[in-house]
């Protein structure tokens, strides 16, 4: 319905914008904030396919995801009516979600199968979505078949049958050999598309009993196996040669029919001797050459995304040296429903008008039939306003609150298709979705597209406006679109400036500004030119360009349209590309390409190098000094100083130095100021005030430095205020009433005038009173004197000279001098941990009584005496600092059974502070020290005497003594322990009873009640009886004992050299003579120049010797024990059992024929055969 608006300024009339429209190109925005307050009806969002195959393994997940306003409600039909789904514990809905999860543990998938609809509905209408029809994966078995053994004649056809079980979906065939390799196919032997392996002719090569017809079931990835199939091959009547015919599809012709979007697959399998070709063609024009493919040794014609112009007839034509054959394929092409427009969404005001068209084509042609909120339209409430028409939906005269979803489905015999589609009545105000104050950036000449996005309903009107002032008219060189864009169709200067669009319906208005600036164009002034320059030669391009000032242009050079090579000889200026020492790798054409933001110019040119004529031995020397250096440009605080650069001698020159010297502050100095590349002969210099400047500049190249040019004239700088402060400011104090105020004084040249003078400021922080100040000059510090101790101020101190202040300075926070300490820590505590540790505690002296910068607390501590004596026996002092805030700490290596004496002080930057009173503390008990000595005295044939002085410290009461000992033998092992106890008043024992001539070790330890000390230990050896001393006699100086020594020494040698002479003789047991009597071929005689022995081992693993030979033939014979996988086939053959289930993983024979050498007998891993093929 088309409507005119209009819109009324105070000064006057102006022309009325019309902005056509259809009711049904509404749409709701993406914008967030405008969805937020729309109602909605629901929309499905996702879903799950119509024909949904699940694994039988895994839960059962069905998707039905829908949105709206307010969100919408689930729920399910399953096989046409409602599934309950909280009534089955297994079924899970998703929160917020119409999404199912259904748990499949324990229970038979099948029993989930059938057709589900979701349906999601709220206030405003009702959304469903596709039938789901849910069906398990299945992969059945293999029936049972007994296959007897095929005989054919050489020269004759075959084709051997697959038929495998039918799945869901339907499985992948191959065919392999029992050895799990595929089977190889060419033009002569090949599998159909049912799965059948067809022969156009035999030959005795194809005898073999393990043709294996393989299925594979992709959703549960299980492989059956038909039985093997043997074909023998006789050759007693052998078939003639003969033309080609077709062995499928039989006949002349055929008929086969293909969907619309599918694949078409034709197959032609033909038989004949000498095996035929084939080829293919279409009678009614041509084959689809972007969307066909041949497969199968071109006896497969596959064509991609079918096409009604795909139908037709194919012939297809098999020939051999002896004639040819001919089949045609009549294609028909169907079509399932597809759409041509599938309704939207619509949004209307009330009292509006509004179509919904839902237009498919499929062949047969679909039956459309529509529902609203799910319920087929002839069985919903009568509504007036609404009239349908075969695939249309006209609403009139629509009301608030008959918001609804409608749905189409157009549907024949090869599927259907399914729709929502919402009807939304709403009366919503103008909004202006396009964000305020863009700004547009064109190029003069080109288009300008300036936005004007808005929603309302009823649907807006957009008028527009130039600086406030003047409307726009709907011509030229104006065009307003339907969505509201204003376009510029030749942008202009003139066009600049701001821009109104306000959108306007009955409810209301809105109005948003937006900015159009027009940039001049890029444009390239100098452009490169076409040179030759010689090898070794630097080449110069320049491409000077002309941009718009504002915006930011972008320099790219190109050579050969590609990316200049990564050489440090191309050198990139803001105008100009300079390669240095080309080579011929260099030619080629050099574009430069000036980008702004906007657009872009470019030009380009050749570059051809040409071989340099000779030249006499090259020279190098650094440069000459520039000459004839000019100062131009001259300013407040920059001059531009341009020389020309002198002979380079062969060296090219890398940069320019330049150097100052400042005739007013250090004359006869020279400063490096700046550095420029060598391709430049022009430098800007930034200046400081009041200065006598004089230049001088120096090229450099390879070899070095040249000699300075002639200094530049003078050039003066005026005086003027400084432009920097003093740095490294601190306030420190060194006495406890004053405040050192420091800085780094600044340079001659940082003055900027005369009179340099510092200003001190400083006033006590965090308190109410102003700024106090002293101004000095020639220092470096000043010193405020009569601050109170240690508190802190905020300093600054600020450059000033004849010509004004330097800027602002920054405070920075200093203190005052300390003082050292006034007041000890209070509260002072000892609590005591073991006889060796004890903790301190006390109470931190307030900030004020520090008087400083808190160093920590010392802790000094001295032991007066042992609680064994009474006089006091005072030790060194010891002392501990805990740095930091502390209020406590520890005090270790303290000796046991003692009376400890502390105190602590305050320790800041100054000093220390008093000590805090004496206090004493008592250590406990502890073991004991060892004891000061054990002696052995009047040691005797059976005892000895033991004497030992107490330890040196008790740590405590003594409570005794252990004593521990043990005989130790010749060879110190050590016997049995005795042990006795001592009190602690005695000091000596007699132990009797000993062993004679026996070394006994003693151990020794005092104690306390806390235990017992530590052990020292002697060792003591009691007399030997005076009776066996005078027995023993020394055999070493008996002649007997020598001589009997010296016969088996002799005896020893004898027996060695025997069995040396055995040992070259070959031994008890030759080779030969084994070979005699065990006649075995596999043993082989040794050679004479082995240098092993050839004795039999008689284990019983029977390894060879060391020298030992294999057969000739290279093979060993394997021990009985020597499993091998191969071992457990049956008749070398892998089969399936009757589930399907691999038994044959493993095949091969149990022992090998020697011609086979040592190759490997394994089998294949089936695993790994099958997933080569998947």
């Amino acid at each position: 319905m088309d409507r005119k608006r209009k819109w009324v300024l105070s000064s006057g009339a102006l022309l009325v914008i019309f902005l056509g429209r259809m009711t049904t190109a509404l749409e709701v925005p993406l914008d967030p904030k405008v969805l937020e307050g729309l109602p909605q009806p629901p929309t499905i969002t996702h879903q799950s396919p119509k024909d949904f195959i699940i694994d039988p393994r895994e839960n059962i997940l069905i998707y039905c995801e829908a949105k709206g306003k307010p969100h919408p409600s689930f729920s399910w039909t399953r096989n046409g009516t409602h599934f309950d789904v909280e009534k089955d514990s297994k079924v899970l809905m998703k929160p917020s979600s119409g999404t199912l999860v259904i748990d499949i543990s324990g229970e038979k998938a099948e029993a989930y199968e059938g057709i589900y609809q979701c349906t999601a509905r709220n206030e405003h209408g009702t959304a469903v979505s596709n039938n789901i029809f849910i069906r398990q994966s299945r992969s059945p078995l293999w029936s049972k078949e007994r296959k007897e053994a095929i005989m054919v004649q050489v020269g004759v056809s075959l084709v051997l049958q697959c038929r495998p079980p039918a799945g869901l979906p339907p499985p992948i065939i191959f065919w392999m050999d029992n050895n799990f390799q595929r089977l190889p196919q060419n033009t002569r032997v090949s599998q159909a598309l049912n799965g059948d392996l067809y022969f156009s002719n035999v030959l005795l090569d194809d005898t073999r009993n393990d043709y294996i017809c393989y299925a594979r079931f992709p959703h549960t990835q299980t492989i059956q196996q038909k039985q093997p199939i043997t074909v023998k091959v006789l050759d007693n009547s052998p078939s003639e040669e003969r033309r080609p015919s077709f062995m499928a599809p039989l006949g002349r012709s055929s008929t086969q029919m293909a969907l619309r979007g599918g694949v078409l697959e034709l197959e032609c399998i033909a038989e004949g001797l000498p095996t035929p070709e084939v080829s293919w063609y279409k009678e009614s024009g041509d084959l689809p050459s972007s969307r066909m493919s041949f497969h199968n040794f071109q006896k497969t014609l596959k064509i991609a995304d079918v096409m009604e112009a795909d139908a037709g007839d194919y012939r297809c034509t098999a020939k051999n040296s002896l004639g040819s054959a001919h089949h045609t394929i009549k294609v028909n092409v169907k079509a399932a429903p597809f759409w041509i427009s599938a309704p939207r969404n619509l949004i209307l005001a009330p009292k509006e008008t509004g179509i919904l068209t839902c237009r498919v084509s499929g062949d047969p042609k679909p039956q459309i039939a529509w529902s609203v909120n799910g319920v087929p339209i002839e069985d919903s409430p009568k509504d007036t306003s609404r009239k349908v028409e075969d695939d249309t939906v006209i609403l009139s005269d629509v009301q608030t609150g008959s918001s609804a979803v409608y749905q189409c489905n157009a549907s024949n015999e090869f599927g259907y298709l399914l729709a929502n589609a919402f009807v939304n009545v709403l009366a919503e105000a103008p909004r202006v979705l396009t964000p305020p104050n863009n700004v547009y950036q064109v190029i003069t000449n080109n288009p300008a597209f300036l936005d004007c996005a808005s929603f309302g309903s009823p649907i807006p009107t957009i008028t527009w406006f130039k600086e406030s002032q003047t409307s726009i008219l709907n011509r030229d060189p104006y065009v307003i679109h339907n969505n509201g864009t204003l376009e510029i169709n030749v942008a202009q200067s003139l066009n600049s400036g701001k821009y109104t669009c306000i959108a306007s319906n009955n409810l209301g208005t809105r109005e948003n500004h937006v900015y159009l600036e027009v940039k001049e164009p890029t444009r390239i002034l100098a452009q490169p030119e076409y040179m030759v320059v010689q090898r070794n030669r630097k080449a110069v391009f320049e491409c000077k360009v002309k941009h718009d000032p504002t915006l930011i242009p972008t320099m790219n050079w190109l050579k050969d349209n590609g990316e200049l090579p990564d050489d440090e000889r191309f050198l990139v200026d803001t105008d100009s590309l300079t390669i240095n020492e080309v080579t011929e790798e260099d030619e080629g054409t050099y574009t430069c390409v000036m980008n702004t933001t906007l657009d872009q110019d470019s030009a380009s040119a050749m570059l051809t190098v040409v071989e340099a004529t000779p030249t006499p031995a090259i020279v190098y020397e650094e440069p000459d000094p520039p000459t004839d250096l000019e100062l131009t440009d001259q300013r407040e605080r920059s001059v531009q100083l341009t020389w020309i650069p002198g002979d380079e001698h062969n060296s090219p020159t890398q940069k320019f130095l330049v150097q100052y010297e400042d005739l007013l502050h250090q004359a006869g100095v020279w400063h490096n100021l700046t550095e420029e590349e060598g391709t430049k002969t022009t430098a800007h210099l930034d200046l400081s005030p009041y200065a006598y400047y004089s230049f001088r500049v120096l090229a450099v190249n390879h070899v070095g430095y040249s000699q300075p040019s002639q200094p530049s004239r003078q050039y003066r700088t005026n005086p003027a205020a400084p432009d920097v402060n003093p740095t490294d400011v601190h306030g420190v104090g060194t006495e406890h009433n004053n405040l050192v105020i420091s800085w780094k004084e600044l340079t001659g040249l940082q003055s900027n005038g005369p009179g340099l003078q510092y200003k001190v400021n400083w006033r006590q922080k965090d308190v109410e009173e102003d700024w106090l100040s002293e101004t000095v000059a020639n220092a470096s510090k000043y010193v405020v004197s009569g601050t109170p101790t240690f508190v802190p101020y905020e300093v600054k101190v600020q450059a000033v000279n004849d010509y004004g202040n330097g800027p602002a300075p920054e405070a920075v926070v200093g203190y005052s001098g300390e003082d050292v300490p006034m007041s000890a820590p209070e509260s002072v505590q000892v609590l005591v941990q073991n006889g060796t540790l004890a903790e301190v505690h006390w109470e931190p002296v307030l900030t004020s009584m520090v008087r400083g910068r808190l160093q920590g607390y010392k802790v000094s501590y001295w032991r007066e005496r042992s609680l064994h004596q009474a006089e006091a026996q005072q030790e060194e002092q010891q002392v501990l600092l805990f740095s930091g805030n502390r209020t406590d700490g520890r005090l270790p290596g303290l000796k046991p059974y003692s009376l400890y004496t502390l105190n602590i002080r305050v320790v800041n930057g100054k000093g220390e502070g008093p000590p805090s009173p004496n206090h004493n503390f008592e250590t406990p008990e502890g073991v004991p020290g060892p004891p000061s000595f054990l002696r052995i005295k009047n040691t005797d044939m059976d005892s000895l005497t033991l004497e030992w002085g107490p330890p040196q410290d008790n740590n405590g009461r003594l409570t005794g003594y252990t004593l521990k000992y043990q005989p130790v033998n010749s060879s110190n092992e050590l016997g049995p322990v005795e042990e006795m106890m001592f009190p602690a008043n005695e000091t000596t024992v007699i132990l009797a009873d000993l062993k004679y001539s026996t070394r006994y070790k003693f151990y020794f330890n005092a104690k306390t009640i806390k235990g017992s000390g530590p052990t020292i230990t002697e060792e003591a050896v009691t007399i030997m009886d005076e009776a066996m001393k005078s027995d023993q006699v020394d055999l070493a100086t008996q002649g007997w004992f020598i001589g009997l020594m010296c016969a088996i020494a002799l005896l020893i040698l004898v027996l060695l050299i025997i069995c040396f002479i055995k040992r070259n003789k070959g031994g008890k047991y030759p080779v030969k003579e084994k070979e005699d009597a065990h006649q075995d071929p596999e043993i082989q005689p040794m050679k004479d120049d082995d240098g092993t022995f050839g004795e039999y081992s008689d284990t019983e693993d029977h390894k060879p010797l060391k020298g030992s030979r294999t057969p000739s033939n290279g093979t060993v014979k394997r021990d009985d024990s020597d499993d091998s996988l191969v071992d457990y086939g049956e008749g070398g053959d892998g089969q399936f059992n009757e589930d399907g289930s691999f038994i044959g993983q493993y095949s091969g024979k149990k022992e090998k024929d020697t011609h086979e050498g040592n190759e490997s007998s394994e089998a294949p891993s089936p695993v790994n055969a099958m997933n080569s093929f998947v």
